[in-house]
């Protein structure tokens, strides 16, 4: 690699890009002109500036479930337009965040209060998968900017231990459970969240008290009812959400509770400086892209399985 650098003086300046005040060096890859040049290429060749815009167009691209891949609607500029099944969803999105930013501020302002009067010390995510990894992740990434008086916990595990564990640093009059679940059907996830409603029942006594302590994401409101959420409390999402890209939905409750709803838009607009990234940059300087062509390269011809990824910053562990 040092003779690489020798040999091209400019090679840094071939091999990085910037995006909004971000940097992305890939210099240090195992890369040439004609390297680069040939992956450029089987980006056009493969039709990934076309792709792109199925995506961005809100065509089923989905090809196992037949549903658009939408997540960049979440982060939309209100005045955009994302159509999915000849609607334009944005006005609904911005609706859901409304919803979320007025609950999220209630109960940082100690204006929701449980069964005795007491306000929300915690708060715990029961999920899994995508209702549970991105919350997590941003949570600990953003935590510099959360309330302190509001501690966050995430239980995924179908494990008890987890849930027990959990628990027993809680106190059931402070504490708010938040049920990640669209079909409120997931077994792992409902599992937890029997086991924290029995827990919680064995304090308050009287079921009536389960919409003052529980909220639900999901869209199967009688499932959400019959555990006995109120609807009020019950925030949807769309089956065009993937499961990974979840937490900018409703799926992000917790993370909003944690930041407050400002930092969360401000989380929202840096997402969607990257979306206009990907959908206006040409191939060549397109980030996500040259970063999925180096996936490509490494597994394809150097034949690697692992992908290492190394963050500094202990916020990112």
């Amino acid at each position: 690699m040092r003779e690489q650098f020798k040999a091209d003086p400019h090679r840094y300046n071939k091999f990085s890009r910037q995006m909004n005040g971000l940097l992305f060096d890939f210099s240090k890859h195992r890369i040439d002109d004609e390297v680069f040049n040939s992956l450029i290429a089987l980006a056009e060749e493969c039709r990934v500036p076309e792709a792109i815009h199925d995506m961005f167009s809100g065509a089923a691209i989905n090809v196992t479930e037949n549903r658009p891949v939408l997540h960049v609607a979440l982060r939309a500029m209100q005045d955009e337009v994302y159509m999915a099944d000849g609607e334009n969803v944005v006005p609904e999105v911005y609706a859901v965040l409304d919803q979320l930013g007025a609950f999220s501020d209630k109960v940082r302002n100690k204006e929701i209060t449980g069964y005795t009067g007491k306000a929300f010390t915690d708060v715990v995510n029961i999920g899994i998968g995508g209702s549970d990894l991105g919350p997590v992740m941003v949570s600990e990434a953003l935590k510099a900017f959360s309330q302190r008086d509001i501690q966050l916990h995430f239980v995924s595990n179908v494990d008890g231990t987890h849930m027990a564990e959990c628990l027993r640093k809680l106190d059931p009059e402070t504490t708010l459970f938040i049920i990640a679940s669209k079909t409120f059907t997931t077994q792992e996830t409902m599992t937890n969240a029997q086991s924290a409603r029995t827990w919680f029942l064995e304090h308050a006594r009287e079921e009536k008290w389960i919409a003052a302590h529980f909220v639900a994401v999901s869209t199967a409101l009688d499932h959400v009812e019959a555990f006995g959420i109120s609807p009020e409390r019950t925030f949807g999402f769309w089956p065009w959400v993937g499961g990974r890209y979840s937490l900018w939905s409703a799926i992000g409750l917790s993370i909003m509770i944690g930041i407050g709803k400002e930092n969360f838009r401000k989380l929202l607009d840096g997402a969607h400086a990257a979306d206009v990234h990907f959908k206006e940059t040409e191939l060549k300087d397109n980030i996500p892209v040259i970063m999925a062509l180096l996936g490509i390269w490494y597994t394809n011809f150097f034949h690697t399985s692992t992908h290492a990824v190394l963050p500094y910053n202990q916020y990112l562990s």
